[in-house]
């Protein structure tokens, strides 16, 4: 695919391209918005290299997609002063990493995020990549007999399987949304559950949705999928959630990985 205003260069055959030739820090040209936008589409993560933005690029930057998502959940780890921003930071006082596990973000909202932004502007020296994996794919490579049985299944996406250490019980959504999701925009179907958020399978019994999450978490790992990103300071990603799921390696105590988020608003899923 040829760009107006950008160029991407892949970072596997299965997703991720680095975007080059364009500046965050300013606003975006409509040719710019419209090339990101197509691009998101056909690589499902874009990473960038030197931006070093603040809370106001970075949401400018988010609002080129759609508002940006407020959920409950988060509201402890916001920015003071920015609500929207949701203030990223591990060091080697950090007890628990949040997003080691594979998730696509916030899948226990009713509305879960479009995608997602993440800007670092301290990281370790050596380690702390990010790898992403492209659900599209996942989907692809399952069996016709077991995307016959999953289709039309729903489970139970639980904030509490994740966050009860963080926040206050009132502000942990509980959702269901189907276990193969279509994505809004290419009509294609992802598997849309994680182990990060996914409790379990409804309409069966305990034991066969135990057996079948155990299967499709590990399924959505396999490397075919998957890139991964090496940060460098003042890099940012951004990602589908609706075709990804992605997981923060932690391999760099007690090195300090810090940054800035945001996420993007989406809709239900069908």
């Amino acid at each position: 695919m040829t760009f107006q205003s950008i160029e991407a260069h892949p970072l596997t055959p299965a997703i991720g391209a680095e975007i080059t030739g364009i500046d965050l820090t300013k606003p975006l040209s409509n040719a710019e918005v419209e090339d990101l936008h197509e691009a998101l589409i056909k690589y499902i993560a874009l990473f960038f290299r030197d931006q070093p933005l603040d809370c106001e690029s970075l949401m400018r930057v988010t609002r080129c997609f759609g508002d940006i998502h407020m959920a409950p959940a988060l509201a402890p780890f916001a920015v003071p002063g920015c609500p929207e921003v949701t203030n990223f930071h591990i060091d080697k006082n950090t007890k628990k990493i949040p997003g080691e596990i594979w998730h696509s973000d916030m899948s226990c909202d009713p509305e879960p995020p479009l995608g997602s932004t993440l800007y670092l502007h301290t990281v370790p020296e050596v380690g702390g990549d990010t790898a992403f994996a492209n659900m599209y794919a996942a989907y692809d490579a399952l069996s016709d007999r077991m995307k016959q049985h999953l289709e039309g299944l729903t489970a139970i996406h639980d904030a509490a399987a994740s966050l009860a250490d963080y926040v206050p019980s009132s502000n942990l959504p509980r959702s269901s949304h189907p276990v193969i999701r279509t994505h809004p925009v290419t009509k294609r179907k992802t598997i849309y559950v994680n182990e990060n958020f996914t409790t379990r399978i409804e309409g069966v019994s305990r034991a066969e949705s135990n057996m079948l999450l155990t299967y499709l978490f590990r399924h959505v790992q396999e490397p075919e999928f998957q890139c991964r990103f090496r940060w460098r300071p003042h890099s940012l990603a951004l990602w589908d959630n609706r075709a990804a799921q992605h997981s923060a390696i932690f391999d760099y105590y007690p090195a300090t990985r810090s940054g800035l988020k945001t996420q993007i608003c989406g809709d239900k899923p069908f």
